[in-house]
């Protein structure tokens, strides 16, 4: 069984990483150490059905990576920090 790899557009990385202060490759290396979450289906089905999400913990907070999957790889389409998925995440079960 082959291991799919990550990728993405390099440029839109660096862009992220001026924008919101994080890269994929930072969160990339979130995943491969265990910072993995959940999965999830695009909350805007209709839009992008063909994408899932990564739910990340970084620096206390949830991040999310829509990407597409094929045969060999993730495509990481953008990330963004997520109040609400945050409070879901981390503060509630934290409550527990």
């Amino acid at each position: 069984m082959k291991v799919k790899y990550f990728d993405w557009n390099r440029e839109k990385s660096v862009l992220l990483k001026k924008k919101r202060g994080v890269s994929f490759e930072e969160l990339v290396n979130v995943i491969i150490e265990g910072g993995l979450l959940d999965i999830i289906d695009h909350p805007n089905k209709e839009k992008f059905s063909n994408q899932q999400v990564f739910v990340i913990e970084f620096d206390d907070y949830i991040y999310l990576i829509p990407f597409v999957e094929d045969k060999e790889k993730y495509f990481l389409k953008t990330l963004y920090p997520s109040r609400k998925m945050t409070k879901i995440y981390l503060i509630e079960r934290r409550k527990k």
